[in-house]
């Protein structure tokens, strides 16, 4: 498959610092080499440093998102599927817009379902699905080139184990598809029967149970291991249409044994071997 890797090592705002170091160690932990060597053509890009914004983190973080669709459009035009390795979530924002994503899948530990509303912390990263959904940040988000937010029905939210409460309530309200990471294969043909077109698949990889695979330092116990994170992405492979798929939220500071990239290339062969058999 011809594949290019956009690379978007921000976090908060800043450059290279954080989960910001998470892509670039991903490359340097072998992850080109492993796709090649199982027969994929490889391109890599960074969307570069973006200026003028003095780590604003808000303006920031929506740069980065108008910086990645557009990678992620050229990336289609060339026929090439995107693989977007960020540090925030948020970014996925931008990889929705430039895939014209109508529906999403989203693995992670937390629901980033907030809204400025009910968030307790204003932690933005935390609203990143809530921005893709269209229940806040509009202005922002509307200025993605092709950014239309995600109907509701269409995402499916998998593991979500640590919520705020004002954010449980929200998610409640909402028939966003909710789903354990063993039940994803059977909750999956909710989003079938919604008719979706064109998915968008986001793993944060701070999903994992922290016993099995430490990524960060917010990771929480409890999760799936990394099989059944692998098993589940490669199940909504040849279950609905994926267009595109972002990695985040990586901060090697708390990997020190170096468990993580090699993960992450068993994760992505996998899962592109699922889409190349459909």
């Amino acid at each position: 498959m011809k594949l290019t890797i956009i690379l978007a090592p921000y976090d908060s705002g800043r450059r290279h610092e954080g989960f910001g170091k998470g892509p670039d160690a991903l490359i340097s932990g072998g992850l080109v080499e492993t796709l090649t060597l199982d027969g994929h053509d490889v391109a890599v890009e960074e969307i570069g440093k973006i200026k003028g914004l003095d780590d604003r983190e808000i303006a920031t973080g929506f740069a980065v998102c108008k910086a990645v669709a557009e990678k992620v459009a050229e990336s289609r035009e060339q026929g090439r599927f995107p693989v977007v390795l960020s540090g925030n979530c948020l970014t996925t924002c931008g990889a929705v817009a430039g895939e014209s994503a109508d529906s999403i899948i989203w693995f992670d530990q937390h629901g980033d379902i907030n809204t400025p509303e009910t968030s307790t912390y204003g932690f933005l990263d935390g609203m990143a699905l809530a921005t893709a959904l269209g229940l806040c940040w509009r202005p922002m988000a509307n200025a993605i080139p092709g950014f239309r937010p995600v109907e509701a029905a269409k995402c499916m939210l998998v593991d979500a184990r640590d919520l705020d409460p004002d954010e449980k309530l929200l998610l409640d309200s909402l028939p966003v598809i909710h789903a354990e990471m063993h039940e994803a294969a059977d909750k999956v043909v909710a989003l079938q029967q919604a008719g979706v077109r064109r998915t968008h698949l986001h793993i944060d990889l701070d999903v994992h149970d922290p016993d099995e695979l430490q990524v960060n330092r917010y990771a929480e116990p409890g999760g799936p291991e990394p099989d059944a994170v692998r098993e589940a992405a490669t199940c909504m492979a040849r279950s609905v249409p994926i267009v595109g798929l972002t990695l985040s939220a990586y901060d090697p500071a708390f990997d020190a044994k170096g468990d993580v990239p090699p993960a992450v290339g068993r994760l992505l062969v996998d899962f592109l071997a699922a889409m190349e058999r459909i």
